[in-house]
């Protein structure tokens, strides 16, 4: 019997493969559809259509220059938010009746759709590269401070008395423990929040039509390259799909390395 399960998880294929074969799938029965006229052309193309615009999309629209200024402007917002989202979590941390008060509304901020905020930062900002970091922030702190104060809350006790012991101060003690041993999670929570960055950025670039994939696919889709349009979006899903992975395996390594 073990015998027959070994074999049987032997032939079984890897996770990556399954995931694969089913877009593979997915897109051979879109592509069907397409060319049989069950669903529009114009709305919805095949997808080797919107495959064959990406070297359009290289060449004369600028995919990668777009690609850097999105990304720079994310990034940007992720740090900036990473520094408030840590010192935010920790304050209600340190402070249980903040903590209470307040966790709950970081909470729902985080299921919000903060992007609708835009018009307000227009007002303060301008139609500028400001508003898009300032709602890139916006979007990525509530899962920061989610997780930093989570990270905070569940470091083991008898780490802290054993800093108490040696006389630490709660600063040093903060920096040589607590922080260290709640970095996996509040890591966690960075990683969310930059996914969050990019979603808020490309969305306000989109809406204002200011620079980067969000004002190319805005671009794309007024001049009806509807195939070229859904080429960017899906540029955006899979760049997205690769940082977080690429992020996933930093916070392995880092949960490993504990």
């Amino acid at each position: 019997m073990s015998t027959i399960t070994h074999t049987g998880a032997l032939r079984r294929p890897p996770p990556i493969v399954t995931r694969f074969l089913v877009l593979a799938a997915l897109f051979a029965v879109w592509e069907a559809a397409s060319r049989a006229g069950y669903v529009s052309a114009f709305i919805l193309p095949p997808p080797s259509a919107i495959f064959q615009s990406f070297e359009m999309l290289f060449v004369h629209e600028g995919l990668v220059a777009a690609f850097l200024r999105t990304f720079a402007e994310a990034f940007a917002a992720a740090g900036i938010g990473s520094l408030i989202g840590v010192a935010v979590g920790y304050t209600l941390h340190r402070v249980k009746i903040a903590g209470r008060a307040f966790t709950g509304w970081v909470a729902a901020s985080a299921s919000a759709p903060l992007v609708l905020l835009y018009p307000l930062f227009l007002v303060i900002f301008g139609r500028n590269s400001a508003t898009i970091v300032a709602m890139g922030v916006v979007g990525c702190m509530p899962p920061i401070i989610l997780k930093t104060k989570e990270g905070l809350d569940n470091v083991r006790p008898v780490l802290l008395n054993i800093g108490r012991s040696f006389g630490l101060t709660p600063w040093k003690q903060f920096w040589m423990i607590q922080f260290p041993a709640a970095l996996p999670t509040i890591f966690n929570g960075v990683r969310i929040g930059l996914l969050f960055a990019i979603i808020n950025v490309v969305g306000v670039e989109y809406l204002i039509v200011f620079g980067g994939l969000g004002q190319l696919i805005s671009d794309l889709g007024d001049r009806f390259e509807i195939p070229g349009m859904y080429a960017g979006i899906l540029f955006v899903i899979l760049v997205s799909v690769c940082f977080f992975f690429i992020t996933e395996k930093i916070e392995t390594w880092l949960l490993s390395s504990k």
